[in-house]
């Protein structure tokens, strides 16, 4: 018997780290890394074809002529040098795009309005605390807000503060124009305007802010915890028309389109977007629909970007408390 008791709990231990392992590194749930030679191409509705430098060093060849898919339009990534294009979802499930639509964890597509002018809990787990601001007009004739992200707040160990945000535009939409608005610790953030430039804190060596446009778009990569890609965008005249959003010329209602990584989660992590991560996540979603909404936004509600005070909140649990030395190496 004791050869047999053996046996089973070295199959339990292979069980254990097969199934850790699983949840830890995203290649083994099928998720592609991104490849470090890739660019982001934002097409938006002005701009269909674009020449990205993309050079092949064995060739010599200075560009090529690229276009987004059509089941990615606005935005895609081209892998360099032969010019493939993805759409970013295929590297980052956890999509947010336009009036807030995110993809969670279990695959699932989902929107949360929340509400305009207001701060809500997206992502809490012990070691990391994304806030989302909403920003939106009012439609009279629907009785609900038309909603989008402007800004996000990312809070990780030890009690580090990002802010990744979209200035409010009032002149007509130029893509060269960059409207990103970066602060670290309360200290703005200036990054060349440049494809590929960097910029990481002295305080927080894993925190890496880089570029993937000269203007409007950031990869936000925390190692071994977070990668985010984030791009302002605007609402454009032909969306409003058609959803009547209310753009006028005093706001073009610019925000981001998001793409979410999580790594080295905890089965408490929680928030609108974390919770699908979780191992016992059951969804309260209706599948009868199109595009379901997730309600329940007063369990999300914060008091401001940076606060880790809505009611789901996991931020500070010390079962993470490795982390903090790897960051230093209304109505609904």
């Amino acid at each position: 018997m004791a050869p047999a008791r053996l046996l089973l709990q070295l199959l339990a231990a292979m069980c254990a780290a097969a199934a850790a392992t699983q949840k830890a590194d995203p290649a083994a749930r099928g998720l592609r890394p991104l490849p470090s030679n890739y660019r982001v191409l934002t097409q938006g509705r002005y701009k269909r074809n674009q020449e990205l430098t993309c050079p092949d060093p064995r060739t010599k060849q200075p560009g090529c002529m690229v276009k987004c898919e059509s089941r990615c339009p606005d935005q895609c990534i081209v892998v360099c040098p032969g010019c493939k294009t993805y759409c970013i979802c295929d590297f980052y499930p956890g999509m947010s795009c336009g009036d807030p639509r995110f993809t969670g964890g279990d695959g699932n597509t989902f929107y949360f309005h929340g509400s305009r002018d207001r701060d809500f809990c997206v992502f809490t787990d012990a070691g990391l605390h994304i806030n989302a601001h909403f920003i939106g007009n009012h439609n009279p004739a629907t009785s609900r807000d038309f909603t989008w992200i402007q800004a996000l707040g990312i809070r990780f160990l030890a009690d580090h503060r990002l802010y990744v945000g979209a200035q409010k535009t009032t002149a007509r939409w130029d893509s060269d124009v960059d409207r990103l608005e970066l602060a670290f610790d309360g200290e703005a953030v200036a990054i060349p305007a440049h494809t590929g430039a960097a910029w990481r804190p002295a305080a927080a060596p894993a925190l890496t802010v880089t570029r993937t446009a000269a203007a409007n778009g950031v990869r936000v990569r925390l190692e071994g915890v977070l990668d985010v890609v984030a791009n302002v965008v605007p609402v454009s005249e032909e969306d409003s028309r058609i959803h009547a959003y209310g753009v006028t010329e005093d706001d073009r209602l610019a925000h981001l389109d998001l793409g979410f990584r999580f790594f080295g989660l905890t089965d408490d992590v929680h928030g609108v977007l974390g919770q699908t991560y979780r191992s016992d996540y059951v969804s309260r979603l209706s599948v009868s629909s199109k595009i379901p909404v997730m309600g329940g936004a007063a369990e999300y509600l914060s008091s401001d970007i940076f606060a880790t005070d809505c009611t789901v909140a996991k931020f500070g649990d010390d079962r993470r408390a490795g982390i903090s030395m790897l960051a230093s190496a209304g109505a609904y």
